[in-house]
């Protein structure tokens, strides 16, 4: 069950790398942006991608200029600062509240998501960047047909290693 499971994530993280390449330079360019100037990078995860939030303010290698966006610092929130939103799905309806209110203040912003259903807009139309987490179902089958095994914390960690590895080599041309 493991080798399987191992086989379909890498095959998730190829396939995010594959048709994502663009809005992750993108995304990067974006978050950069707040550290190279007077911002700072502030990330905002729902549920299970509080990982990333964990992974970026206390991992081993700390996100540069990164700090937790939470109702209280919300309104203090500059146009020199930069958001990295992310969520379960783009239609999550509290990560397209909080988008919609970052638009509103003219703040830019990262979603990481995985959009179930191109009809429904949610973080797609809002974000200034979305990176699509393509995991629509879970990545194993049981005996009745149904799917399980649903890592979207280690997609959306897969995705913040992406952008940091971006945002680092953009900083470190910025700064020579």
């Amino acid at each position: 069950m493991l080798k399987m499971f191992t086989t379909q994530l890498t095959g998730v993280f190829k396939k995010i790398a594959d048709q994502e390449e663009f809005s992750f330079e993108d995304g990067a360019r974006l978050l950069a942006q707040a550290p190279a100037g007077d911002g700072s990078i502030y990330l905002f995860g729902i549920n299970e991608m509080k990982a990333v939030e964990f992974e970026a303010l206390h991992g081993v290698e700390p996100l540069k200029g990164a700090k937790a966006l939470t109702e209280e610092a919300l309104p203090e929130l500059s146009i020199a600062d930069r958001v990295l939103l992310l969520s379960r799905t783009a239609a999550d309806k509290e990560a397209v509240n909080l988008a919609a209110r970052l638009q509103e203040r003219g703040i830019p912003f990262v979603a990481v998501s995985t959009v179930m259903d191109e009809s429904t807009g949610g973080l797609t139309e809002l974000a200034d960047v979305h990176i699509d987490l393509r995991l629509t179902k879970g990545l194993l089958p049981d005996e009745l047909g149904n799917r399980f095994g649903y890592p979207t914390s280690m997609a959306a960690l897969y995705t913040y290693y992406g952008l940091k590895f971006n945002i680092d080599e953009i900083l470190a041309e910025y700064e020579l």
